[in-house]
């Protein structure tokens, strides 16, 4: 009589669990707030541009680091594998542009590191000169 007994009340557990995990009108699901459209979305964060001269475009000595492999390298505004322009510039000035125009067409390492700028020994000095003169000009 005890086996009859054991078996009612398990199927009666297993009743009542069934019935508590089912959906049933007289329990309250938790709720779900709706998305606000109250709310403005925030604005769009802008980057700042780099401080650079109006002609960038047409100054010969930026065409010219466009037609090589400066930009490789080198940023306006930030270090790559070699300093920012910003960064040349702040460093130097006029008086040193022969000194770095011979450093752009011979490479060297060094002066910013480690890391060795390649030669651009095919660059004529004049071309070098304008390079380094559009440099310069992006001193802050």
């Amino acid at each position: 009589m005890k086996v009859p007994l054991v078996n009612t009340a398990m199927i009666l557990s297993l009743l009542l669990t069934a019935l508590s995990c089912s959906n049933n009108n007289g329990t309250t699901s938790i709720p779900i707030p709706e998305p606000s459209t109250a709310q403005p979305a925030p604005p769009p964060v802008s980057k700042s541009e780099p401080v650079v001269s109006s002609n960038t475009s047409n100054d010969p000595g930026f065409k010219l680091i466009e037609q090589a492999d400066c930009l490789t390298c080198h940023k306006i505004d930030a270090k790559v594998i070699g300093p920012s322009y910003q960064d040349v510039a702040a460093k130097y000035t006029e008086a040193d542009m022969e000194q770095l125009a011979q450093k752009i067409i011979d490479g060297g390492k060094g002066n910013w590191g480690d890391i060795p700028m390649t030669p651009h020994q095919g660059l004529s000095k004049d071309d070098a000169k304008q390079m380094v003169k559009y440099i310069l000009s992006l001193k802050k």
